[in-house]
């Protein structure tokens, strides 16, 4: 592989998974949030993004070094493991997806009047025409790469016109006047949890970028990709708090949407749409091509039809937006549940990285397997947390 094309490669596979992260949900949830908490959710941030460094570069760099995808490592962990996170992980690429198409055909609405299920089946033809490229992995690297910075720019157009209490937000992210472990797993959930983080993984799989001599190219690119998110996440963060520091009250209906026009007016309106559009589209993307790689080497008829596969899966979760529609809480609750996946998966590469028989004479580095199980089992305690404050 050329030099440059290892690059762009490494690029693209961290933007995939930033922009896999970044989608409707990603966008309710911070807005949501910070509607709730106020300045204190930078702690929040903050700790989410310690938390999503630790699991991701463990994650990609057992990947890289055992030269397999995660549903196969799990699989010689434990037979039947890998099974169970395909599922899980397929299960909620497609609770993401509905989502996903449901906020593209909400940002042609918001763009151009579009009626949403025209919307919805515009912005679903556009992530197959992408699919049907001839080179689709390079095509793939570059849309998200594109996208990726229109939506970080107009986010920090937005911020200056909303004009938030900088010095407050940088107080109480490192002390908050209220904690809140639930906003922490779902931020966590939605940028590394469920399929997210190993969007990118397999992406340099399939990219021929894998063995020892890659991790150190391997752990840059995920940790850009958690760069990229976190800028995305604090901008949205920083334009919410302006707004809701000025007194305005956030649309439970549509919260991200509410903030760009209460930031810049009719205009900001015109931008929101355009912002969701592109998160969606290359969360699309991502959802589709991740979900369908957990299938691949778990059925011979989907490795042999990739593309079919991820054209029907664009096509189902589109089908099931129509006939169902988007509820915010739906989109809030996706994070917290792939945020339940992410101390199985995790746990699972952890266990691999001490398996001679999986990574061979590697020896992956002490602190980052503490680190690694310090976020398993953090995300399992909150995890157990959630569900205990939730439901009962």
């Amino acid at each position: 592989m050329e030099k440059r094309e290892r690059r762009s490669a490494l690029a693209g596979a961290a933007f995939l998974m930033a922009t896999s992260a970044i989608g409707p949900g990603f966008l309710t949830q911070t807005a949501v949030f910070t509607g709730k908490l106020g300045a204190s959710f930078g702690f929040a941030i903050l700790a989410s993004v310690i938390l999503d460094i630790g699991a991701q570069l463990n994650i990609w760099r057992v990947i890289a070094v055992a030269e397999r995808r995660a549903q196969d490592i799990a699989n010689m962990v434990a037979p039947g493991l890998g099974t169970l996170l395909a599922a899980l992980v397929v299960l909620g690429g497609l609770i993401f997806n509905i989502g996903n198409v449901a906020g593209a055909a909400l940002g042609l609405q918001a763009l151009f009047g579009v009626p949403l299920a025209a919307g919805a089946l515009a912005s679903a033809g556009a992530a197959v025409g992408l699919f049907l490229a001839r080179d689709a992995g390079r095509a793939m690297d570059r849309f998200a790469q594109v996208l990726g910075f229109v939506m970080i720019a107009l986010t920090l157009y937005v911020v200056a016109t909303s004009r938030p209490p900088y010095g407050e937000a940088l107080l109480r992210s490192v002390a908050p006047l209220e904690l809140d472990w639930i906003a922490v797993v779902t931020l966590v959930g939605g940028t590394v949890g469920g399929y997210i983080t190993f969007a990118g993984g397999h992406r340099l799989l399939d990219a021929g970028i894998s063995g020892r001599a890659a991790l150190p190219e391997v752990s840059r690119s995920a940790v850009t990709g958690i760069v990229v998110t976190s800028v995305m996440r604090v901008g949205l963060f920083l334009a919410a708090l302006g707004v809701v520091s000025a007194g305005f009250v956030l649309d439970p209906a549509n919260p991200p949407g509410s903030v760009f026009q209460h930031a810049a007016g009719e205009v900001g309106l015109r931008l929101f749409g355009l912002v969701i559009w592109c998160a969606a589209v290359t969360s699309i993307v991502g959802a589709s091509y991740t979900s369908v790689s957990f299938l691949r080497t778990l059925s011979t008829r989907v490795e042999a039809r990739q593309r079919a596969t991820i054209i029907v899966f664009v096509l189902l979760s589109s089908a099931v937006f129509l006939a169902v529609g988007r509820p915010v809480q739906l989109l809030v609750f996706a994070g917290a549940a792939n945020g339940l996946i992410l101390p199985l998966a995790l746990g699972a590469m952890l266990v691999a990285a001490r398996r001679t028989a999986i990574i061979g004479d590697y020896r992956h580095p002490l602190w980052m397997s503490l680190f690694g199980w310090a976020v398993a089992l953090g995300m399992a305690a909150m995890a157990v947390y959630t569900i205990v404050t939730t439901f009962f």
